[in-house]
């Protein structure tokens, strides 16, 4: 038997092929043509116009002055900026104590409020929107109904109306204040106990450090979350299509997503994607530049765990509190979805007597587009989770390990989707492949290459730092043994990560099951998706349909999301140094 030395394999590896840099290359390409391609096309259009004599796009800026001094532009705007405005302070006002709460206090169930938080990630908020139409429509709303049974009120009389401003700022609250809790409450936890020990040894009382001490510290971190729910709130389209559009007011989703009715103006659509892209962008920085900032550095060893600070006779209104909050997104919109599902008229309280299963039925039976949908979700699922994932491992590892010239570069292609928003992006596709020399609208593709684009940074993010915690003792290693980078990759690297990778494959396809905004700019009745379905039901006033879908939905996310929880080793592999 020949043992080859490394000195041997190193010679042999001088003969063969390396396909790492030219592999590299092709995915920097398809980076640009994720990114770049639908980005040049929005500026294009929004600074062009065609002239029908000579057939030629000649530069002008009148979309943007139409735009900015149209009403029919000027109030979507303006109420975009109010929704988010408000949306966003109302977030802090309840997401901050709870974070307080759970982070900081003796209150009872804190990991199931912190589990519970995190599950209404998985509600879409179209989703949510729908179930608080069951709640709170003025008429029918089940909320509404109760109100008049218990005080006598008349007919025509309501407590709620979801169909108004306030509705719609209140609905986008319930599903955007995870967010700021999720981080003011991570903020909490990371802060070093010995700052408010040597507080409390200078004499200062329990509140008066929170107020000193702590809070100053969780600042960073609550500004940050007070610019990501302006950011959502500003960028959502199927939570203002479902409740706005019947109260008969725009935001600037509605309203872009006007435009390609007829007649389609994709000249102005264009124009006013442009605003909420440089919003988000300057957003996005805006949070980066916070999270960035260090409010103070630990010497020495592991810090003391926080000092519970013990509410006694408070516990029970802060459970109450809390309790309240979460029944807002999770507990009231799922009584509602799951009553609607099995209640012969979505707004009738259902009853023994009167339970059906005729919805079920009627969705997976007698709706013919139901099927179609389904198809379409779980191949465009499949598949984007797919190259989403390889895409973020092979980007993730060349810049993890500097692997090429220009790895920066490729970082920065990577996670520049995050700053499109997704009814931007859908626009930005129309407008590149509706026109040779790549016609795909209609058809499967544009909807894939719209999914990847936006799932990518997060996949990207996951997997970078999951290499990052990885000794890449091993493949050097195997590069010294004759391996290229890419079958080391391939070999050594993948396998070690197969829990990251795993987990990322299973949240690009829950995400992707879920995506409507930039799905409803590029579906036709070939390709239309769950998400697509669900809002033209809506539109159809189908309600108890909805509910059985999105209830699958819910199902479906939940144990994905379960699932992965449970892998072995989820959250990284562990290995030891030798």
């Amino acid at each position: 038997m020949t043992i080859a030395l490394p000195a041997q394999a190193a010679e042999r590896a001088k003969f063969k092929l390396d396909y790492t840099v030219p592999v590299l290359a092709g995915f920097a390409a398809v980076l640009c043509v994720l990114v770049v391609l639908p980005v040049s096309w929005l500026i294009y259009y929004s600074v062009t116009i065609g002239d029908p004599a000579s057939n030629v796009r000649v530069f002008t800026l009148a979309h943007f002055y139409t735009l900015f001094t149209d009403p029919a532009f000027v109030n979507p705007l303006l109420t975009t900026i109010t929704v988010a405005v408000s949306s966003s302070v109302l977030c802090c006002a309840v997401a901050a104590p709870m974070g307080w709460l759970v982070a900081r206090t003796d209150m009872p169930f804190r990991r199931t409020v912190r589990l519970l938080v995190t599950a209404s990630f998985v509600t879409p908020p179209f989703l949510g929107a729908v179930a608080w139409e069951i709640l709170a429509a003025p008429n029918s709303g089940l909320l509404n109904q109760l109100y008049r049974f218990v005080t006598g009120a008349p007919q025509d009389e309501h407590l709620f109306n979801i169909y108004s401003l306030s509705g719609l700022i209140f609905v986008i609250t319930c599903y955007t204040f995870p967010y700021v809790f999720v981080l003011v409450a991570n903020a909490l936890d990371r802060i070093p106990a010995d700052m408010e020990e040597a507080s409390a040894m200078l004499g200062a009382g329990t509140w008066r450090t929170a107020r000193r001490v702590t809070i100053p510290l969780a600042l960073p971190a609550l500004l940050a979350g007070i610019l990501i729910a302006f950011l959502q709130a500003m960028i959502l389209f199927g939570s203002p299509a479902i409740l706005a559009l019947p109260a008969g007011f725009h935001t600037m989703t509605t309203k872009i997503w006007s435009l390609f009715q007829y007649p389609p103006q994709p000249e102005l659509a264009a124009a006013a994607s442009l605003p909420l892209l440089v919003v988000t962008v300057m957003l996005l920085r805006a949070q980066h530049t916070i999270l960035g900032r260090k409010g103070y550095t630990v010497l020495g060893g592991k810090n003391a765990d926080p000092r519970l600070i013990k509410l006694g006779w408070l516990a029970v209104p802060a459970m109450t509190f809390v309790v309240a909050v979460i029944s807002l997104p999770l507990f009231l919109p799922y009584f509602a979805l799951f009553n609607a599902a099995f209640s012969p008229i979505a707004t009738t309280l259902v009853t023994p007597a009167n339970a059906t299963l005729h919805n079920i039925y009627f969705t997976f039976v007698e709706l013919s587009s139901t099927q179609l949908a389904l198809n379409n979700t779980f191949i465009l699922g499949a598949a984007s989770a797919t190259l989403g994932t390889v895409l973020a491992l092979v980007i993730g590892y060349a810049t993890a390990r500097q692997a090429v010239t220009g790895h920066r570069v490729l970082g920065f292609l990577a996670t520049a989707p995050i700053a499109i928003p997704g009814i931007v992006l859908g626009v930005g596709l129309f407008l590149s492949y509706t026109r040779p020399p790549l016609v795909l609208y209609g058809t499967l593709w544009v909807l894939l290459i719209a999914y990847v684009t936006i799932e990518l940074p997060a996949a990207y993010q996951q997997l970078q730092s999951a290499f990052r915690a990885v000794n890449p003792e091993l493949e050097d290693a195997s590069r010294i043994l004759g391996a290229t980078r890419l079958q080391t990759l391939r070999r050594i690297t993948a396998p070690l990560l197969r829990t990251n990778v795993l987990a990322t494959w299973c949240f690009i396809f829950v995400s992707t099951i879920r995506e409507l905004s930039a799905a409803i700019m590029l579906f036709t009745s070939e390709t239309k998706v769950v998400s697509v379905l669900i809002f033209d039901l809506k539109e159809s006033g189908e309600l108890g349909a909805i509910s059985v879908l999105g209830l699958s939905m819910l199902v479906l996310t939940f144990a994905v999301v379960i699932g992965v929880n449970r892998m072995p080793g989820f959250g990284g592999t562990r290995l030891r140094n030798t």
